[in-house]
């Protein structure tokens, strides 16, 4: 056990009380703003035929989809150092901003210039990624965070769910210009709440003063060296081998620049992005793990399911997005289950072993899945997936912080959304490498002959499957079928490893008091105490034990409590 974990962290500096009006409308605008950035994440794959048919990008589609997820996992690490040293609101207020700029330019797009545009709204988007769960940090007390972080995993996860089939319609039924519009007057309420209701300290010293502290350097690096990896997993497989020059030189100058910036971190500067003690304890260390790995397997059903209803099923983009319904439907409310659970019993490893068994069960099924499964087969195998995809959605994050005092919250919440975004950017191209070698062995020679070399055999068949003769086509389907099930397959190692990453957890005691530099300003503080005063209320009452651990509150482990909590605060 490390140094951190023996010693926990500094005595509680704010005791927590009932949640009023303000909490629950900050609450709600920065739930929505995820909403959003997760939305336009998924929502823009399915889309991304019409965009660049329309926009006559050609070979350049790959750019669509990658620059949003590029750039809003560039600036990750960065954002977190921003809100340390800027204050949690004005930096979620120009993420916000950003994210909504970039929208209503995407919308208007008229060239693949679009790329740009995305990247632009990426930046607001991974802001906004990081600041909703820093921001609900400060709010809430880590012990009892099981619920509030059981429910951005289910926005999360719904958004994820939903992405697609709404990017399908508005490609396929309306324009899919109106997936980007329909941010700006959401973006704008959002806007306004942040604004005018949330109420949190700001650090205090002149602008000359903190633009002074900001670790310039290791974000430079950190930025370069992910958009070199990230440009390079685009790459590869699909635009060129992954033995090719190109695409090893900038996965290994990516990944060199990434180490570099680890060991920067750790021994230059004296403000740190990404401090080392976040990084060097067991715990914490196993929670990124998790995280990384989860990535990896989360963004392959959510991808690469709609493959198969279309290729296999002969689903259409819309059809597709309403059969994936069955994992949206199951992911959201099993997050909301973690974070329950981890609230009710104030311990987080059963919950993590419980996904972990769940999504590695559920891969297993998937390998079952043919050209002629029945619905109730690909139902009922996706639900086992997705209930275990949705409990680690909302599991990993309580290892990562147990250990750390809350002095490092944004900084682990950073790295913690850096991890999860770079890992899906990984899942992702493992996944379609995948499918493209496995492809090229398994269709009819006659079929395959007519896509020339570097084409993305997937999605420039499945146009076609449904106009072919039959067996020809009933071979094609089958092809795809077996090819998704060695997709599958990999995914059962890759979510062993993240079984095997809970060996490394150890159940520290959760922390029920928030940090003061970060938490609310003195108005709202007083306002929570004149209403807790009035109703009697008072949930995270905590009596120090010794320094660095705190006694949980009574009813800290009843469902009863867990739920009454945000049930009391709904109706103040």
């Amino acid at each position: 056990m490390s140094d951190t974990e023996e010693r926990g962290a500094a005595p509680p500096a704010t005791q927590k009380t009932g949640k009023g009006r303000d909490f629950w409308l900050t609450f709600i605008a920065i739930v929505m703003s995820l909403f959003l950035s997760a939305l336009d994440l998924t929502g823009v794959a399915t889309a991304l035929p019409t965009i660049t048919a329309d926009l006559n990008g050609g070979d350049n589609f790959v750019w669509v989809g990658s620059a949003f997820a590029l750039s809003s996992t560039a600036v990750l690490p960065l954002s977190g150092g921003l809100a340390d040293i800027f204050g949690r609101k004005p930096i979620m207020l120009i993420s916000i901003a950003f994210f909504a700029v970039g929208s209503a330019l995407a919308g208007a797009a008229q060239s693949m210039n679009i790329c740009l545009i995305l990247a632009v709204q990426g930046v607001g988007g991974g802001g906004i990624i990081n600041l909703t769960e820093i921001i609900t940090s400060d709010l809430v007390p880590l012990a009892e965070r099981g619920l509030y972080q059981g429910m951005l995993g289910l926005t999360w996860s719904f958004a994820s769910g939903i992405g697609p089939p709404i990017g399908g319609s508005f490609a396929e039924k309306a324009s899919w210009r109106w997936l980007f519009y329909l941010n700006l007057p959401l973006t704008g309420i959002a806007f306004v709440l942040v604004a005018v209701f949330l109420r949190v300290r700001t650090p205090p010293g002149s602008m000359k003063e903190k633009l002074r502290r900001v670790d310039w350097t290791g974000n430079a690096i950190a930025i370069v060296g992910t958009t070199l990896a990230v440009i390079g997993l685009t790459w590869a497989g699909i635009k060129y081998p992954w033995s090719s020059g190109k695409v090893l030189g900038l996965l290994i100058s990516g990944l060199f620049l990434i180490g570099v910036f680890v060991v920067y971190e750790a021994k230059v500067p004296v403000e740190p992005t990404i401090p080392w003690e976040v990084v060097n304890n067991r715990t914490s260390i196993s929670g990124f793990a998790s995280t990384f790995v989860h990535g990896i397997t989360s963004i392959s059903i959510i991808y690469y399911l709609p493959v198969f209803f279309q290729a296999c099923l002969g689903a259409s983009p819309i059809r597709s997005g309403v059969d994936m319904l069955a994992t949206a439907l199951v992911v959201a409310p099993f997050a909301l289950i973690c974070g329950a659970m981890v609230q009710v019993l104030n311990k987080y490893r059963a919950a993590n072993v419980t996904g972990w068994t769940l999504t590695i069960i559920g891969f297993g099924l998937l390998t079952l899945l043919k050209s002629t499964s029945s619905i109730g087969q690909w139902v009922g195998y996706q639900f086992v997936a997705a209930a275990g995809t949705g409990m680690i959605f909302a599991g990993t994050v309580f290892p990562i912080l147990a250990p750390l005092p809350v002095s490092r919250t944004a900084a682990a919440l950073a790295f913690f959304a850096f991890m999860r975004a770079f890992a899906q950017t990984w899942g992702i191209t493992i996944s379609a490498t995948i499918l493209q070698n496995e492809l090229k062995k398994k269709l009819p020679e006659a079929f395959l002959a007519q896509f020339p070399q570097g084409t993305e055999i997937a999605y420039a068949a499945i146009p076609q499957i449904g106009n072919l003769p039959e067996p020809l086509r009933s071979e094609v389907r089958d092809a795809f079928a077996k090819s998704m099930a060695v997709i599958w397959k990999t995914m059962i190692g890759i979510a062993g490893l993240g079984f095997l990453t809970l060996f490394g957890l150890k159940e520290v005691e959760m922390k029920m008091f928030t940090d003061d530099a970060f938490g609310l300003s003195v108005e709202e503080k007083r306002q929570r105490d004149e209403e807790a005063t009035m109703t009697g209320y008072s949930p995270g009452a905590t009596t120090p034990k010794e320094e660095g651990t705190v006694v949980a509150p009574k009813h800290g482990n009843t469902l009863e409590a867990a739920l009454g909590e945000a049930s009391e605060g709904l109706h103040v």
